[in-house]
């Protein structure tokens, strides 16, 4: 099934879901450790970066300082559609919200500051009815 491109259909059908458990960003100096379970990994110059749960990367003795909330957008967005990242990182930031964006093939996934993820939740839920 192809994506969804129509931006109003992605913001009224996006059902922002949060994720169970908190979620750090680990940067390595080679490739993920075997056995590490990351959610997300990005190659960089420095080094890889890998978010995983934070249980995890305590259990790995890990380094991070960025503690987050896991929000997945639940319709399957298509990879060329335009202005969903745009509007939904803007909501975030009227609500002083920090986001960091990754999208997979199938949904969007946005990792914000723990403390900030039911706020995070309710702006998005408000963009995808239509309220202010």
């Amino acid at each position: 099934m192809a994506g969804e491109r129509d931006l109003a259909k992605l913001l009224s059908g996006m059902h922002p879901v949060l994720n169970p458990g908190r979620y750090v960003y680990c940067t390595l100096p080679g490739k993920v450790p075997a056995g590490m379970r990351p959610v997300v990994t990005v190659a960089e110059p420095e080094g890889v970066t890998a978010v995983v749960a934070q249980e995890e990367a305590d259990e790995l003795g890990l380094r991070y300082e960025y503690v987050a909330a896991w929000i997945t957008l639940r319709i399957h967005s298509a990879l060329e559609a335009v202005g969903l990242t745009a509007a939904v990182s803007g909501r975030l930031a009227e609500a002083g919200i920090s986001c960091n964006v990754v999208a997979g093939f199938h949904h969007d996934h946005l990792f914000v500051t723990a403390d900030d993820a039911d706020r995070a939740v309710r702006a998005l839920e408000d963009l995808a009815a239509g309220r202010a």
